[in-house]
């Protein structure tokens, strides 16, 4: 597979699962002391990967969970925050500026602070009261986020499926990477068709209006400099279908929660205008080792893995590396 370390792949996957002990026990250990209402604070692609467990809560939960953007919570300000409340931070490198800045605004209200990082000895890893630290460069974050409100919501008799998605996300590593070499040939024939698109319209629902939301602005814009409409899928309807044309390149991220038929709606007027309409699915993929239920839960993950691969061919065939950047942590701002 291009660009594609399967060692390390399966190495960071594992180390982040791995941390469900150390998860557990300080969930275990926070509900003791109380906990009034949850933050999942990030930035960009960390901020859109909190909404599928602000989703999975507001399903199921009666326990305040929202998700919020770390620089605007520092001028906002929340008013729930207070000693009783937990704030979750994720960063792949721990030195996101906006994100530590958060940590000690949060910290500053007597909120307890829990970080998800690959560095152990960085900004965030340092500033927060409780770190976990994955094998560097660990992405994505759904795994730790998926077991840490899993077990919250589970203790609070709100999760009754919890201990069977804690228990099948050791066979993570293995589906997924069966799933990148399944994208494999599909990824290369996207990025060969859509060498010289330069716009895309990208459309998800459920726990993958995150994703779409991820990959539009952190792939596509940021990485790679390309025009992207991001809309999700019950607000299609609403507004950015005016937008479609016949050559209109749509990328449509599907799963497998009670979602599905908004996507499904969307998917098919999407089909009566455009002739480019492409769909990632994780009912393609086996997943072995995952019920019909997590399945669901762990689709954003699987997309990640799968747009991966889109990602990597993309590069090739626009020649167009995914670090290159002109402004973002090059210029100051």
């Amino acid at each position: 597979m291009l660009g594609f370390d399967e060692t390390a792949f399966r190495t960071q996957i594992a180390s982040a699962v791995a941390l469900r002990p150390q998860i557990e026990q300080l969930v275990d250990q926070l509900l003791a002391t109380g906990i009034d209402n949850v933050l999942l604070v990030g930035a960009g692609g960390t901020y859109s990967q909190m909404w599928p467990y602000e989703l999975l809560a507001r399903e199921r939960s009666a326990l305040p969970i929202r998700s919020a953007i770390a620089a605007e919570l520092v001028v906002t300000g929340e008013a729930t925050l207070g000693e009783r409340t937990l704030a979750v931070f994720t960063s792949v490198t721990g030195t996101t500026e906006d994100v530590i800045r958060a940590i000690d605004f949060v910290k500053a209200a007597g909120a307890t602070t829990v970080a998800f990082t690959g560095h152990a000895d960085s900004p965030i890893a340092s500033g927060v009261d409780h770190s976990l630290v994955s094998e560097p460069k660990t992405w994505p974050f759904d795994m730790q986020l998926l077991l840490l409100v899993g077990r919250l919501l589970h203790q609070r008799s709100e999760f009754d499926g919890y201990t069977s998605l804690a228990d099948e996300l050791v066979n993570l590593p293995d589906a997924l990477v069966s799933a990148a070499e399944q994208a494999e040939p599909v990824a290369a024939a996207f990025a060969d068709a859509h060498k010289d698109t330069d716009y895309y319209f990208l459309i998800g629902g459920g726990p993958l209006w995150s994703f779409a939301y991820l990959y539009s602005m952190c792939i596509l814009e940021e990485m790679q400099w390309l025009r992207t409409t991001r809309v999700h899928s019950a607000e299609f309807f609403h507004g950015s279908l005016e937008l479609l044309e016949e050559d209109t390149s749509v990328l449509i991220f599907q799963g497998e929660d009670r979602t599905r038929p908004l996507t499904d709606r969307a998917e098919a007027f999407s089909k009566r205008i455009s002739k480019d309409v492409t769909v990632f699915d994780t009912r393609d993929y086996a997943l072995e080792g995952f019920s019909a239920e997590n399945r669901a839960l762990i689709a954003p993950i699987v997309l990640d893995t799968v747009m991966g691969r889109v990602s990597k061919h993309l590069e090739r065939v626009r020649e167009h590396s995914l670090d290159l950047r002109r402004y973002y942590r090059v210029m100051d701002y």
